[in-house]
């Protein structure tokens, strides 16, 4: 069974089922793409002023975001290799990355887009998990629509 480790860098931070929505959407991500081996992914919840300082010391971004990733494997999407991944030999574990999660900026995108909360911090998760198993957006092209059908597809697994 995967591993979502879920913190948040202060108290109360979020709503009470924020752990569990972005547990359950990480888990999601994961099984879509039929990896079927114990994996560990650490997300942190913080707010504007977190997730700045975390931009601007590991991206050169002065500027808040609503999520980040930290992938610690260059991974193809769609082609899971465990080989080539870090591991944690003694919980037995591939070591996918961290995420980082704007809480604040989930509920108001969630507003501002008309479909709340919930759905906003699952999507969210769910579209870090793919960077962390090697999607990318860069493009307006091939690799941006292969993500959003991915992102779309976990959705409705997770029927949201």
């Amino acid at each position: 069974m995967s591993t979502v480790a879920v913190t948040r860098d202060r108290p109360g931070l979020g709503r009470p089922e924020t752990a569990a929505l972005v547990k359950k959407a990480v888990l999601a991500a994961l099984r879509a793409e039929n990896i079927s081996v114990s994996c560990r992914v650490d997300v942190l919840l913080t707010d504007d002023e977190g997730i700045h300082a975390i931009n601007l010391e590991h991206r050169g971004v002065d500027a808040p975001t609503d999520v980040l990733s930290f992938p610690l494997n260059e991974l193809t999407p769609g082609a899971f290799d465990p080989e080539g991944c870090e591991t944690d030999y003694d919980a037995g574990e591939i070591l996918l990355g961290d995420m980082v999660i704007d809480i604040p900026r989930c509920e108001v995108q969630g507003e501002e887009y008309g479909h709340g909360f919930r759905r906003e911090v699952s999507y969210l998760a769910v579209h870090s998990t793919l960077h962390l198993l090697g999607y990318d957006h860069l493009d307006e092209g091939p690799q941006k629509r292969q993500m959003r059908a991915r992102e779309e597809d976990v959705m409705e697994i997770l029927g949201i």
